[in-house]
């Protein structure tokens, strides 16, 4: 089972790749995982990264492609993955189909852009381990405070409305080309792998959401 998750910022990636790997028993290779890590060791990169993500860009396609490969080459790997976060332009997936990366499906999780406005303006982080809160959809058990660890939450820069227009932008010019790229990936030839697309609503509770996905992708393998 190798999935890779498709929708722009705010579209309920994250949460439904944990749902998923859980699910299906396999690894969840998240690159805002892998970013965070380099950010907080610090080093000249790690810098790099912190100034592009703070200004709501996309950090290169070759540091990424280059991230997840060596990451999908250990071994719990071997019986699949989901991608979160990768590919984010063609010239990443066009690098994944030139390495032989298989890809099974691939599942967009479709969000209209007033929708992602409201739920990622005022969105709250706990930097170390990456989890997120918002005052209406996901509100912390005590305002202000991680859940787990009951440290400070912050609002990262890029989540106030002017960065998250400027992500959503983005994400219309480089990202947003990956949903035609596949849709179309019958162009290829026989021998290679074509994975299957799969759209769902990603406006609905996660719930239903989570049932969406696994509902067409039973389908699909059962056909």
């Amino acid at each position: 089972m190798r999935i890779i998750l498709l929708g722009s910022p705010g579209a309920g990636k994250g949460t439904q790749s944990k749902l998923l790997a859980a699910h299906f028993h396999i690894p969840q290779i998240s690159t805002g995982d892998m970013l965070r890590s380099a950010i907080r060791a610090g080093s000249p990169l790690g810098l790099q990264v912190k100034k592009v993500m703070d200004a709501g860009s996309l950090v290169t396609d070759d540091l990424m492609i280059q991230l997840v490969k060596d990451r999908l080459q250990q071994h719990d790997c071997a019986q699949g993955y989901l991608l979160d976060g990768f590919p984010r332009t063609v010239a990443q997936a066009d690098a994944l189909q030139q390495d032989g990366i298989a890809i099974d499906y691939v599942i967009e999780i479709a969000v209209n852009e007033a929708e992602v406005v409201k739920r990622l303006s005022g969105r709250w982080t706990h930097p170390p381990s990456g989890r997120t809160y918002h005052p209406v959809f996901n509100p912390p058990h005590h305002a202000g405070k991680d859940d787990v660890t009951g440290e400070p939450l912050i609002q990262r820069p890029d989540d106030q409305e002017d960065a998250v227009r400027h992500r959503l932008n983005v994400y219309h010019q480089q990202t947003e080309p990956l949903i035609a790229y596949y849709k179309t990936s019958t162009r290829q030839t026989e021998k290679e792998q074509v994975p299957q697309y799969i759209r769902v609503d990603g406006g609905q509770p996660v719930a239903e959401v989570q049932q969406q996905i696994l509902t067409a992708v039973h389908s699909v393998a059962a056909d």
